[in-house]
């Protein structure tokens, strides 16, 4: 079964997504600060963490920041509803995808599903290619010029969409279902956010150019090397 950590100070709201995760078939560790929740995410066992921003003592940003320092494990933020900056922030850091609080424990299990889906093994062709980029969907790992990228889970799922897609522009709402396994929300900035992240680790073209050109009012398109 898949072990879910949720990070919560709210005892009963942690009690309620932990029943109901569990109806749904997930196993469920519950830690109600961020120091115990560091120490739970990063001893092993846990397949997805769903995070708390607004928390006494270590904030929710703290613990992703230290979860991310040693590992690559999923981690789904639970927002203030319209708090942009932690939204943002989150996925700077690395967050695989946010979910706006209040929020109901459906809406929260699809997007873990959706998390989960996109990081488990599939079968996929051995490799991708666009000059030196190259990815490996089997791994999910991506290179550039032999160097490995360090990229999360939705930086990854994003790349090779695009990759696969080299040459041709991929509208946001596509990038959305085959970078992130879940349909474009409105007003949903996520993919802005991941994406500038990857142009930053991706760096410049010889010529000066971004790897990724932003195709306004459409979607973005991978130059094909």
């Amino acid at each position: 079964m898949t072990r879910v950590l949720l990070v919560d100070d709210d005892v009963d709201l942690a009690d309620m997504l932990g029943e109901y995760l569990g109806n749904e078939g997930f196993e469920v560790d519950v830690a109600h600060d961020g120091q115990a929740g560091v120490a739970r995410a990063l001893a092993g066992g846990i397949d997805l963490v769903v995070l708390d921003v607004m928390m006494p003592g270590i904030s929710g940003v703290e613990v992703l920041r230290r979860i991310r320092a040693e590992s690559r494990l999923p981690v789904l933020m639970l927002t203030a509803r319209g708090d942009d900056l932690d939204k943002v922030l989150g996925l700077e850091l690395g967050a695989d995808d946010y979910v706006p609080k209040p929020c109901t424990p459906r809406e929260l299990v699809a997007r873990i599903r959706a998390i989960l889906r996109r990081t488990a093994p599939v079968e996929r062709p051995a490799m991708l290619s666009s000059g030196p980029l190259v990815v490996w969907p089997e791994k999910r790992q991506a290179e550039l010029a032999g160097q490995v990228l360090a990229l999360t889970s939705a930086e990854y799922g994003l790349l090779e969409a695009l990759v696969r897609n080299a040459g041709h522009v991929v509208s946001k709402a596509d990038l959305s279902e085959q970078g992130l396994g879940r349909p474009l929300a409105r007003f949903d900035r996520s993919i802005d956010v991941h994406v500038s992240a990857i142009r930053q680790k991706l760096g410049q073209l010889a010529d000066g150019r971004s790897w990724i050109q932003t195709v306004r009012g459409v979607g973005y398109q991978l130059v094909r090397e």
